[in-house]
């Protein structure tokens, strides 16, 4: 449901949206596609699992890699930034963490970062804190992430 409402107000502004993908491994710009007409405003989405994939594809900070990790705030927003870039699209959606079974660069299971960007802009960065399996957290981070992007588009329509 959220995904065609997001669709839909993307198509009436004339915009377009691609994903980076970390965490959610295309789950996020599969819902997008699930929704009939998506090929109007979904550019597409890159699979970035492998930090050096994040650092050669998308752009993100080789340095800030290697001293952050993968699963962390700046990451997000980076690659946000870098599929806007990449796919040539009006807004970039981004998605990293850890999903588990175990923990990973000592985070904890569950934390996930969500950054939304329109293409040149400040990246407003989500940080979640979910419970559940590997399938629930990467299930719950595709549904924040289509929440985020919602409240972005209604943020930008207020101003």
């Amino acid at each position: 449901m959220r995904a065609t409402q997001v669709l839909a107000d993307l198509a009436v502004r004339g915009e377009t949206i691609a994903c980076a993908e970390s965490l959610t491994g295309g789950a996020l710009t599969a819902r997008l596609i699930d929704v009939p007409g998506a090929s109007r405003v979904v550019r597409g989405g890159v699979v970035a699992y492998a930090a050096d994939v994040k650092a050669a594809v998308l752009g993100v900070s080789a340095a800030r890699l290697a001293s952050h990790g993968t699963v962390d705030p700046q990451v997000a927003a980076e690659m946000a930034l870098g599929v806007c870039r990449v796919l040539n699209s009006d807004w970039g959606v981004a998605t990293t963490g850890v999903a588990g079974p175990e923990p990973s660069e000592g985070k904890r299971v569950g934390t996930a970062y969500v950054a939304v960007v329109r293409a040149g802009g400040e990246p407003v960065i989500h940080e979640l804190h979910l419970v559940g399996n590997r399938a629930k957290i990467r299930a719950a981070v595709v549904d924040a992430a289509l929440e985020f992007i919602d409240a972005a588009l209604a943020a930008d329509d207020a101003q």
